[in-house]
């Protein structure tokens, strides 16, 4: 799988059907998770998020024991004053989280609320490895288009497999 710069991803796609921008975001988010592997029983993520003009508008990451999520590490990048995000698509390599412990605002919930139009993610529940509800569905229930890539599958989940 090639793997493009995000200046080469170029603007994401209008609609549910993919696009090789959107691929290309996508390859940029499971190479962020990839670059911060998981460490105990916690799951590594990449995300980015993106203007519809193709503009990178923040990127973050889970993994290597951090309790923070890779959407709340992104979104915690942006001010309140960003306005691009109406319009804006959501890269995951993993699908985002619809229940936390402790009070801790979920994934989906941020990303529904942000105002985003699209999310694109290579898995929507990585072999049970997603407890925490149904990411996806939160959103698509809210209007929000999901996109499954699943031939970026492998690529999400090398970064949090165990080893012995």
């Amino acid at each position: 799988m090639t793997q493009p710069s995000a200046a080469a991803c170029g603007a994401p796609g209008p609609d549910e059907h993919p696009t090789m921008a959107d691929r290309g975001w996508l390859a940029v988010a499971c190479r962020l998770a990839a670059e911060h592997p998981a460490a105990g029983n916690g799951l590594s993520a990449g995300v980015v998020v993106v203007a519809d003009d193709g503009t990178e508008l923040a990127r973050g990451h889970s993994g290597e024991g951090s309790p923070v999520h890779a959407e709340q590490a992104a979104f915690g990048t942006l001010t309140a004053a960003e306005t691009r995000l109406s319009g804006a698509t959501v890269y995951s390599s993993l699908a985002p989280c619809a229940r936390r412990p402790g009070g801790v605002r979920p994934c989906a919930e941020l990303i529904r609320d942000s105002g985003v139009r699209r999310v694109v993610t290579a898995l929507r529940d990585p072999e049970g490895a997603v407890s925490a509800g149904d990411g996806a569905g939160l959103l698509e229930s809210a209007g929000i288009t999901v996109i499954e890539l699943p031939e970026y599958g492998r690529a999400a989940m090398k970064p949090n497999r165990r080893t012995p």
